[in-house]
């Protein structure tokens, strides 16, 4: 018989008490071990995962196994995190103290089984936090593995094992008591799981899904802008929720574009008898998308559409004439497909990006931009809702890898945009209470008729 929640919160509850006396150099032995034993088992976990739950590609996962770890160390080796964090005032005449939140509920999705009970526990732990992970029923024994390789490593490095566990007989039921009994909740997936986690009481981190749209300005070089656009759209066969899913262009440099495209891998379909093909494979008649072609090989996709995919392609574009709510290629497809529109001004593309997410879902979360134009950056930061910009990179690195400046999460607040609390990457310090010592300032203040010009 299986675990009741009330025994594992029990037990986790015990094993965050008998680390609460840890340095400091004892917390970051536990982080590094655990993503270590998950780089040690990357391929194995990688494989698991495809084969159970029939989403990505094997390669893609032996990457995300052994990379995620790795860049989340090498950010938080560094960082202080527990006890006094500075013991002299700083500017502002403030110490601040780190204290531990308690036991994290993570609620994990099929298309990171592995990655995200990882990433979620090395920042937990970081904070001095203990663990409970509710898989998604389709990847539960892949989860199950991961969270057992993890517990491994915490016992040979003196602690205990139960500071990390995971649902072995994982239901809605269970993930929603879970969620209830423990002190905090980080919720990565569907909106109606972020919505789940915000209503169980408990105080929650969760972040939503994705749709992102892209956008290459004028004179980019389409070139560099094709190669890094097709890692964001076939990334694990396209299951990334800041994966691309919409590839704005301009019109008077379209030829160039779509030459770039499938040099770089996209086959481009644009008869609107070949559309409709894709339509009626990639969704059912009830306008949801088709849980066989979720994560699947382009080739797969293709081959059900009765469609040939030249040779070398690994991506399908779909040339449209219109995007939002009238178009259903333009909703999140999780898969090597993205929808391809031409604009007139880049004024005009920010506008369609706006559109698609409000329309078709995204809001809050990434875009993707490809320009050599500063201002047309800052025009597009101004405008587009959500929560990162990535500029002339793939736009999967809203994750946090060391090429830009984001905090390395596996779970990436929306904003409220998207139903969120958070519009940042879910980050160690929020796992963390920080309690805050004020000693008094020299400084002069202001009467009330000073301040409002009466004095």
């Amino acid at each position: 018989m299986s675990e009741t929640i009330q025994e594992m919160v029990e037990k986790a509850r015990k094993a965050f008490d008998e680390i609460q006396d840890y340095s400091q150099e004892q917390v970051d032995k536990l982080v590094y071990a655990a993503g270590k034993i998950i780089f040690d088992h990357a391929k194995e976990l990688g494989d698991m995962a495809v084969e159970e739950t029939q989403l990505g590609d094997k390669h893609e996962k032996l990457l995300k196994n052994q990379e995620t770890g790795a860049v989340m160390w090498e950010y938080l080796k560094d960082k202080k995190s527990v006890g006094i964090l500075n013991t002299e005032p700083d500017e502002k005449g403030l110490i601040r103290v780190a204290h531990p939140v308690g036991i994290v509920a993570c609620i994990t999705p099929a298309t990171n089984p592995t990655i995200t009970p990882l990433g979620n526990f090395m920042q937990i732990m970081k904070g001095k936090n203990a663990t409970i992970v509710s898989p998604a029923p389709r990847a539960a024994e892949t989860s199950y593995k991961s969270v057992e390789y993890i517990r491994q490593a915490l016992v040979e490095n003196g602690a205990p094992a139960d500071l990390i566990q995971c649902i072995r007989e994982v239901s809605m039921a269970k993930s929603q008591e879970l969620m209830a009994t423990c002190d905090l909740v980080v919720a990565t997936g569907s909106m109606g799981l972020t919505k789940a986690a915000y209503s169980s009481g408990t105080p929650a981190y969760g972040v939503g899904p994705g749709n992102s749209p892209s956008i290459i300005d004028k004179g980019f070089d389409k070139a560099k802008a094709a190669v890094m656009d097709v890692e964001s759209i076939g990334g694990d066969n396209g299951m990334l929720c800041d994966g691309n899913n919409l590839l704005l262009y301009p019109a008077d440099e379209a030829a160039e574009t779509e030459a770039a495209l499938k040099e770089a891998g996209v086959a481009i379909y644009e008869k609107p008898e070949d559309i409709q093909k894709f339509r009626e494979t990639i969704f059912k008649d009830d306008g949801e998308l088709d849980p066989d072609f979720v994560g699947r090989h382009a080739y797969k996709i293709a081959d059900k559409a009765g469609l040939p995919l030249p040779e070398g392609a690994t991506i399908i574009g779909l040339k449209v004439d219109k995007i939002g709510k009238t178009e259903i290629l333009c909703k999140e497809i999780l898969s090597p497909v993205v929808i391809l529109k031409t604009y007139d001004t880049f004024e005009e593309a920010v506008a369609l990006a706006i559109q698609n997410m409000e329309e078709c879902g995204g809001v809050g979360h990434t875009a993707g931009l490809f320009t050599d134009d500063k201002e047309h950056v800052l025009y597009a930061a101004e405008r587009l809702p959500v929560s990162r910009v990535i500029v002339n990179q793939p736009s999967p690195y809203a994750w946090g890898p060391a090429e830009n400046g984001l905090a390395p999460a596996v779970s990436e607040g929306c904003g409220t945009w998207g139903n969120n609390i958070l519009s940042d990457n879910v980050d160690y310090i929020n796992f963390l209470n920080i309690s805050k010592v004020a000693y008094p300032l020299d400084v002069q203040t202001k009467t009330p008729a000073e301040v409002f010009g009466e004095a």
